[in-house]
């Protein structure tokens, strides 16, 4: 319990009479979702409400009335302890336009199912002509939706071996009579609304179980696909630039066209290894992560001679896959730009973990006077797949020259 705030059974409470009178109701198909509640439910939740102030009524206005003392103390008592469980089963009907839950212990369920038939018992016997038959209805639908089958059945049973009797003593055969052939079919018609409920419910679940292993089959597909197609192009072309890096050494060419060819040599080894990556991501191995930008920075530097430092700030921690592959994903990017666009003196990245959000920027800086990059052209995966992750991550990517440079910005929620 919060200082200040509601007990815990009054938040239940106010939550559950809420979502009675929502006009939505939860999709079963996602998580989150939310669709109008179908006419059936709103029309059932409006007959419960009426119901409920028809007990209220129909006990306040016969006689003996409820009071403070005596024998009207207790029709009062019987009354508020049968009306609350009553809002239960209301609640519990409303579940049969939405994903089937169940709140509480069984336990706890067959303890209200007591208290039901005991207020109702106690009605009969103080006020016999008010409308305690409701009891028993009560009994039957809760046992119906909260309790399985045996359990279920166990409890109406007790409930009209209790009442049935009291029915005829107090008032007449022909209402225990009424008792039996309007309860059992309460009990009945409630037990196969549950099941259809369950059955709908088990039915989603199927078709996401479905969806999900499409999913997986084309991503199979394209990894396959990949590794077919570009990993393969590019093993042959870094063993055929290894060869041609070894005939201009045995050549005695120029030192320059052996450095340019062993740097192309290098980025077809790296694009391998990042293609190698890609098939293991899309297979569903582990995805790069922000553990991984240090290894990142240290091949970008070997490879373009460019000093590059990076900082990390705050404590790390567990990025969602996606996050993570994101925050990797841009810095790579970020980089590659770096090297194709740019004519920059040094190169940061800065990694902050903040309360509230994950935070990349990757800053090349270039000495003063010097002339300003080409634009660059969203090639590959560029600019625009940056900002499309981001953005399905419910954060942003600013991307913008500065006075020296270019500054890339990446911003995710924690």
């Amino acid at each position: 319990m919060t200082p200040g705030g509601p007990p815990p059974i009054v938040s239940f409470a106010m939550r559950e009479l809420r979502e009675w009178f929502a006009p939505t109701v939860p999709r079963p198909d996602t998580a989150g979702g939310m669709m109008r509640a179908p006419l059936e439910v709103v029309v059932m939740r409006g007959f419960g409400t009426a119901w409920l102030l028809t007990f209220v009524l129909g006990t306040t206005l016969t006689s003996p009335h409820p009071g403070l003392s005596g024998r009207s103390l207790g029709i009062l008592v019987a009354m508020i302890v049968l009306l609350s469980l009553a809002v239960t089963a209301l609640l519990a009907l409303s579940a049969l336009g939405r994903p089937l839950e169940v709140h509480g212990s069984p336990r706890l369920q067959m303890a209200g199912l007591l208290l039901i038939t005991a207020a109702a018992a106690a009605l009969a016997v103080l006020q016999p002509n008010g409308p305690w038959e409701d009891g028993p209805v009560l009994v039957g639908i809760i046992a119906a939706l909260r309790l399985e089958r045996g359990p279920g059945a166990a409890m109406l049973a007790f409930s009209l071996v209790v009442l049935a009797p009291l029915a005829v003593l107090k008032v007449s055969f022909a209402t225990a009579l009424g008792l039996v052939f309007t309860d059992v079919p309460w009990f009945l018609v409630m037990r196969l609304l549950r099941e259809i409920a369950r059955q709908r419910n088990d039915l989603h679940a199927s078709r996401e179980a479905e969806a999900r292993a499409a999913a997986e089959a084309e991503r199979a597909r394209l990894a396959r696909e990949m590794h077919d197609v570009l990993a393969h192009s590019l093993s042959a072309l870094a063993l055929q630039l290894e060869s041609t890096r070894l005939l201009a050494a045995s050549e005695d060419v120029a030192p320059e066209l052996t450095r340019a060819i062993d740097q192309a040599h290098q980025l077809a080894a790296s694009g391998l290894q990042e293609a190698r990556q890609a098939i293991a991501t899309a297979r569903g191995d582990e995805r790069p992560g922000p553990d991984r930008i240090g290894a990142l920075a240290d091949s970008f530097g070997q490879q373009s001679g460019v000093p590059i430092a990076l900082a990390v700030r705050g404590t790390p921690r567990p990025l969602p896959p996606d996050a993570q592959l994101a925050v990797f994903r841009t810095a790579q990017e970020a980089l590659t730009n770096v090297r194709r666009h740019a004519t920059a003196d040094r190169v940061e990245i800065e990694l902050s973990y903040l309360p509230r959000s994950t935070v990349l920027i990757v800053e090349d800086r270039a000495a003063p006077g010097t002339p300003p990059p080409a634009p660059l052209a969203d090639a590959g995966y560029g600019l625009t797949g940056m900002r499309e992750r981001a953005e399905l991550l419910g954060g942003e990517l600013m991307a913008q020259p500065t006075q020296t440079g270019f500054r890339v910005e990446l911003r995710i929620p924690a």
